[in-house]
Parts: structure tokens; C-alpha cells; sequence
């Protein structure tokens, strides 16, 4: 097997770019996506003769990541390692690689550790019996590369690539210039048709998350399944049930982190897949809401989910002018645009490790009006009401926290979410902005949480009413969100987390009281009044600690 001279192979093979050909006499006589296959093409046709196998590079080559030429000169060229799987189908697609999958024939471990060693990275042992090994290799201004090194399954490379997910994840690159291409599935192929297509019909049976992770690849990359992959996927479609709550929990998760979460939703519901994993929306579908709704709870829900995202959109850091050429978007930009880079950090950032306040956020999205069904009330006139939903809907998202195994944090900011998600919507009935005390009362029950209530509600308001938005209600509405916003990112000191004038030891030592939990409810009195601008030293601190005494208000 040999790789022609780039300038050969421009002028006379581009049309095999990326593919194993069969030559003889510098002539084509079979192809393939690895030069087995090539060899075997040939021989249908030339069984007698034996020709050159040649690989054809891509012009220009693919970007994976420069440091890949760094890890590759750790090894010896005659020691057959493969970038595989996720690395290779993003460089295809001109996307950024920041995790990257290698096999290797043996001590996968043994080599992994080697790397770390000398990137001064994090070494980690993922599967000690299968010989799964991991490093963490520190970026200036990035998250850490992640590379993963495994041992080939099976008795080559193809038998590895043929028991992966799909063929787009089914393709390998030598780690050595040129970075020759193996594609016995013809992953590339289907990557430019825009197809998903499973490697085996025993796909799903084999693993069942890949159903999960099949729906998030068609909408990530734009895919459509082919007709084989949807009828398996329909008829496996039970097998979800089987998955791990640890595994169920980071797929979907991945699915929530991702464009169009909605749609990912709408598709597991379409594959009657949605009691599996979300049980709890299905008593959501036409649940009737009367007026201002113009949906029932179960779109509404959907297209809550679907404003919120672009709300988030037109809150990127980098102002994209398509996503906010609307009235309701571009008022959102205009009132809120100052926050763009603290949105983004807010929501980038990790309560639990690989897993962001960004997916948790849209999972409350989706339940925020979970606890609808229970709660529903039609008045005497015919209107339909909800009261106290928000937190019966609290409390069932915390049960699905527990079962998903998330942590606690994690739970106790999807109450604080959902339990909080209508009072800006109060706050802007009442006709005018929020005064001092109703914005520290505001972040002292929700803490940084009140951010992602705030986003909610601008995108409730929006599914609530829809075309029939009044412009002078979303005008003040989100004046009243600038106004919160303004508050937690502005005057925080001030009107949120003021230093208190006085402490516990203060109170007790000056109002001659014992320790108890009378300190901390005068401690928060106090708070209140100096957010509130009603006291303004230590003095009228005392002072109105004294006098809630002893009118016995706390205690």
C-alpha cells in the first residue's frame, strides 16, 4: 500500500479523494473505503493480476486539531494507532474537535498514561478490564482536551468500526500525515447525503442509548434516518426502559444541551418514547387553557422551550442582527443586550461536572408547568386556573431528579426554577417596576436561579399569548426583567447582598439576648432594610433590632 504524491493525485484521482483505489498500470480498476475493500473490488474484475493499493488525501487535508501531529510523534509510524468515531465525522464537518477517540492494538492503559506523562495531563483509568484509558490535557482559555485511548475490538480495524453506532461514528484516520482514511461503511457518504443510518440492524438491541443518540445526531448534524434505521429504532424504541438512570440521565441531558430541544422532545413523544424518560409531561397533552393562552399545555410547553432558545439566541455574546430582526427580539436585545456576556457565562457554567446550567435550565423549562394537570380548576365562568402549580410542579421534578440521580444542587435549582417561574409575571401585573424590597425579596428566595427564571418568564410570556401579544404588556414586561437583572448584575452590593452593619455577636452583646434562632430572623430584617435603603449605619441597625423586639415581631 503506498499514498501518491498530493500533486500527482490532484490532477489525475480527485475524484477518489478520501477513498482506498486499486491501480494497475495508473489505472482505477476498484475502490473502497479501506484498501481491503479496494483489493477486493479489483480482484471481481482483475482476479489474475495484483495491483497497487493507494490512498487518495483529501486537498486540502482534513482539520482535526494540531495537536494531533503532537501525539502522533509519541508514536512510531509503524505502530498502527486510529483516530476514530466523533474526531473524525467533526473534522468532516469543519467543526470544532475537542475530544478525540483513539484505538491502538494493545495496552491502551499502558500508552494513555505514556501521553499524560508528558503533556502533563490528568490520567485516568475509565475500565481497568477492558483496558480503557483517559487524559485530560490542559488548553490556555478552553475547557481540557479530552483524548480517550482504547484497544481494537475485534481482530481489525474494520471489525472494530463495524460494531460502532452509526456510520457517520464508523470512520478512523491514521494519526501520521497524510491521516489516511478507513471507511468501510461509508460514513462519509452518508455524511454528505445528510443520512443516519445505523451500522447493523442489531444497533439499538446492542445498546439501547443509541436510540437517544440517534435522535440528538439527526438534529444536531441535520440528518434523516433512512428507512432501515426508522423501523428498527420504532420497533426498539421499549428498550429504553433497560437503560441506566446514570446513562438515561447523560444522554438526555446531552439532548437538552443541544439545538433544538423541543425537538428532541416532539420526537421522543412521536416515538411514544416520552414515559420512559419524562413521565411526567405526558398528562400535558390537551390540557385545555383558557385565554390569554392560545395553546394547550402540552404545546405551550414546547413553545416555551422553543422562545427560550431564542431568547437565548439573540443574548449571545456575538450579536447575530437574523436573530433579532423581530419587534420581541430586538426589545430583548435592545433592553437586555448589556448582560450578553454574563448570560453566556451563567449558563455555560457546570453544577456538576460535563453537565450545565444550560440543559438543567431547559429541563426546567419543560416541567415548569408539570404540576398543571393536578391542579386544574374551572371557575364558575369557564375559566380554567391553575393555583399553586408551580409548586406541585416542583415537587415533580424533584422526583424525577432522584430517579435521573441527579445531585442536590442540581434539584434544589430546578425547585427554586419552577417553584419561582410566576412571580415576574405578578411582579409586572402590578403596573410598575419592582420596587427595592421586591427585588431583594426576588433573589433572596431564588439566589443566581432568579437569572434563569427571569429568561423563563420572558419566554412563557411569549408562548402564553403569541400573536395576540399586546406590545405595551412584553414592552413592560421586559422593563421589569431589566429591572431584576439590573439589580443582580448592577447593584448587587447594594440592593441584593448588602454587608450587614452588624453581626450575631453585635446583637448579642448590644441587646443583651442569648444565641438562638432569633439572631438569624434580626439578622434578616436587617438585610431587608439595608437593601432597602431604610437604614444606613450601624446604629439604626440596633435600632430596629430593638424595636422589632420589642414589639415581639421576631422570636
Amino acid at each position: 500500500m503506498q499514498v501518491l504524491d498530493p500533486e500527482v493525485q490532484a490532477k489525475k484521482y480527485t475524484p477518489y479523494a478520501g477513498r482506498w483505489i486499486a491501480c494497475i498500470a495508473d489505472q482505477v480498476i476498484g475502490q473502497g473505503g479501506t484498501p481491503e475493500q479496494a483489493l477486493h473490488a479489483a480482484q471481481a474484475s482483475r482476479f489474475k493480476e495484483t495491483p497497487h493499493i493507494t490512498y487518495i488525501p483529501y486537498t486540502p487535508p482534513l482539520s482535526i486539531n494540531p495537536f494531533l501531529e503532537k501525539i502522533a510523534a509519541r508514536f512510531s509510524p509503524d505502530f498502527p494507532v486510529y483516530l476514530v468515531g466523533g474526531a473524525v465525522r467533526n473534522a468532516m464537518l469543519n467543526h470544532p474537535v475537542h475530544e478525540m477517540d483513539f484505538v491502538l492494538p494493545e495496552q491502551a492503559i499502558k500508552h494513555a498514561r505514556k501521553i499524560a506523562d508528558h503533556f502533563k495531563g490528568a490520567f485516568y483509568i475509565l475500565d481497568q478490564e477492558r483496558d480503557y484509558g483517559r487524559v485530560l490535557i490542559p488548553q490556555p482559555e478552553s475547557l481540557p482536551l479530552v483524548l480517550d485511548f482504547t484497544p481494537l475490538q475485534g481482530n481489525n480495524l474494520e471489525e472494530d468500526l463495524k460494531t460502532r453506532d452509526f456510520t457517520i461514528n464508523a470512520m478512523a484516520v491514521g494519526i501520521h500525515p497524510p491521516h489516511p482514511l478507513y471507511d468501510p461503511l461509508g460514513g462519509a457518504q452518508d455524511l454528505h447525503a445528510r443520512l443516519l443510518r445505523t451500522c447493523s440492524p442489531s444497533s439499538f438491541k446492542e445498546d439501547p442509548i443509541r436510540l437517544l443518540r440517534g435522535i440528538r445526531f439527526s438534529l444536531q448534524f441535520e440528518l434523516k434516518p433512512d428507512r432501515e434505521t426508522k423501523k428498527h429504532m420504532r420497533e426498539d424504541i421499549n428498550l429504553i426502559q433497560e437503560i441506566s438512570a446514570e446513562r438515561l440521565r447523560d444522554e438526555l441531558f446531552h439532548l437538552l444541551e443541544n439545538r433544538k430541544p423541543a425537538a428532541a422532545i416532539k420526537i421522543l413523544d412521536s416515538l411514544e418514547a416520552l414515559h420512559y424518560c419524562f413521565p411526567e409531561l405526558c398528562d400535558l397533552h390537551g390540557l385545555e387553557q383558557t385565554a390569554p393562552h392560545i395553546h394547550d399545555a402540552w404545546q405551550h410547553t414546547l413553545e416555551v422551550v422553543n422562545q427560550l432558545e431564542k431568547i437565548l439566541d439573540a443574548l449571545a455574546p456575538r450579536v447575530d442582527v437574523d436573530k433579532t430582526s423581530n419587534l420581541q427580539m430586538g426589545l430583548i436585545s435592545h433592553q437586555l443586550g448589556r448582560y450578553r456576556n454574563q448570560i453566556s457565562a451563567h449558563l455555560q457554567q457546570d453544577l456538576v461536572q460535563r453537565r450545565s446550567i444550560r440543559a438543567l435550565f431547559f429541563l426546567a423549562a419543560f416541567y415548569h408547568d408539570s404540576g398543571k394537570p393536578a391542579c386544574q380548576k374551572v371557575e364558575q365562568d369557564g375559566a380554567i386556573c391553575y393555583i399553586n402549580h408551580e409548586l406541585v410542579g416542583a415537587d415533580l421534578v424533584t422526583r424525577r431528579g432522584l430517579q435521573l440521580q441527579l445531585s442536590n444542587n442540581e434539584i434544589k435549582r430546578l425547585q427554586l426554577i419552577i417553584r419561582n417561574h410566576m412571580r415576574p409575571l405578578w411582579l409586572a401585573q402590578t403596573g410598575s417596576l419592582p420596587s427595592r424590597r421586591a427585588k431583594f425579596r426576588f433573589f433572596r428566595d431564588t439566589g443566581s436561579a432568579g437569572i434563569d427564571v427571569c429568561l423563563l418568564s420572558l419566554a412563557d410570556t411569549l408562548a402564553t399569548y403569541g400573536y395576540t401579544l399586546p406590545a405595551d404588556v412584553w414592552q413592560h414586561h421586559v422593563e421589569v426583567i431589566r429591572s431584576l437583572l439590573e439589580a443582580w448584575w448592577e447593584h448587587k452590593e447594594e440592593e441584593i447582598y448588602p454587608p450587614l452593619y452588624v453581626n450575631g455577636n453585635d446583637l448579642i452583646d448590644e441587646l443583651k439576648i442569648h444565641p438562638g434562632p432569633v439572631i438569624g430572623q434580626l439578622l434578616d430584617e436587617i438585610k431587608e432594610a439595608q437593601a432597602t435603603g431604610e437604614i444606613k449605619n450601624r446604629r439604626q441597625a440596633l435600632e430596629l433590632a430593638t424595636k422589632l423586639l420589642s414589639e415581639k415581631k421576631v422570636g
